[in-house]
């Protein structure tokens, strides 16, 4: 998507055994995509506003999340077809 992004992920256990909170993941992603756009752009600045809106899925809710971010381009009337998408990375579209 243009403004925003989505992202479904399983937390795994760190090197302790503990679930890194979602919030240091967030902050890590941002800090690295920042930096990368950012060189590949050769400017400097932020990019990403300070905040994110988290969901937990339940259990059995996985799938209707991950329909959802799948569609998302599709409902933006981006492309007709999700997997035409070329930022649409999900595990069975080939581009995993």
């Amino acid at each position: 998507m243009s403004d925003h992004v989505h992202l479904l992920l399983s937390v795994l256990k760190n090197q302790s055994g503990v679930e890194p909170p979602i919030y240091e993941i967030v902050k890590d992603i941002k800090s690295a995509s920042v930096h990368r756009v950012n060189k590949a752009l050769n400017r400097r600045g932020r990019m990403w506003l300070n905040e994110a809106f988290d969901r937990m899925p339940r259990s059995g809710q996985f799938e209707k999340f991950r329909e959802y971010i799948i569609m998302n381009p599709v409902r933006a009337g981006l492309v007709q077809d999700p997997d035409d998408y070329k930022w649409l990375w999900y595990e069975g579209n080939g581009k995993s």
